[in-house]
């Protein structure tokens, strides 16, 4: 059964009220058990079939460095524990390769709320029976965002105590001819005109900022694709290679929000 775990996180905050986060998930370890009997022991989480592998293949898990608090238990006789590298792509359909890597992004994204809500010394739990998301007792504004491929994940999240925020990390490009389809004509005919890896790079934070404002206002996804953000594409052309370590806040006079680009981490916050 896979464990969802989190590497490299990043804490920025975006101003006195907003505060975001991204981490990679890291490949799931799995808990394999020798046991004495038909009997087990299962620390679980979520509903993920664990995959056997050789004996050769195994390392002792060191026990004392895991948490056991973050677990559920159901306790039998049992005599050896071990951990491997989870890969779902040996043994799984399509359709559990992709179920499980949602698992492992809906996991992740809310461990990592956990931990921002840790770093900056908040104790609170999420609310998910309506969007936006709110923290249960403080009411502060929840957004996340995940993206991934086959071969790296990554998760987002912002809260904010002003005002419903949004949030969206992409590890991928979005390919011109996708944007054709989707963006509006203004914004085209802007897009056309610039070089091509230039045009590429502004492609993508304008797809994550169209994102970011679909999950504030609910818009449906060709709805908010489709929307003329033609006169923020300055602002999003001017960020260059220089900035890739700095984060980068744009005024939107239109919607009186902030954009606040974070090129290192592949994010772009509304806030």
């Amino acid at each position: 059964m896979p464990i969802t775990t989190l590497r490299h996180h990043c804490y920025t905050q975006l101003d006195p009220e907003s505060w975001c986060a991204t981490a990679q998930i890291n490949p799931s370890i799995s808990l394999l058990l020798k046991p004495s009997s038909s009997s087990a022991l299962v620390l679980s989480k979520t509903p993920i079939p664990c995959i056997n592998s050789r004996a050769s293949d195994l390392q002792t898990f060191d026990f004392r460095t895991f948490n056991l608090r973050t677990f559920d238990f159901y306790t039998f006789d049992f005599y050896t524990l071990y951990w491997q590298v989870y890969h779902p792509n040996s043994a799984l359909s399509t359709r559990e390769i992709a179920y499980n890597a949602r698992q492992q992004q809906r996991n992740g994204v809310r461990l990592l709320l956990q931990n921002l809500l840790s770093k900056i010394g908040i104790i609170d739990t999420l609310d998910q029976s309506e969007f936006p998301y709110r923290l249960m007792n403080s009411r502060y504004y929840v957004c996340f965002s995940h993206s991934g491929d086959k071969h790296l994940n990554k998760v987002a999240v912002v809260v904010s105590t002003r005002c419903a925020v949004g949030i969206d990390i992409e590890v991928q490009e979005v390919a011109w001819r996708v944007a054709q389809r989707f963006y509006h004509a203004n914004e085209l005919a802007i897009l056309a005109e610039l070089a091509s890896s230039k045009r590429d790079r502004v492609c993508r934070l304008l797809w994550q900022l169209k994102e970011s404002f679909i999950k504030i206002y609910q818009y449906k996804l060709a709805q908010g694709l489709g929307i003329d953000y033609a006169a923020l594409i300055p602002a999003l052309s001017s960020i260059t290679a220089q900035d890739e370590r700095s984060s980068v806040i744009i005024n939107d006079n239109k919607t009186n929000y902030q954009i606040a680009v974070l090129p290192y981490q592949q994010t772009v916050v509304i806030f």
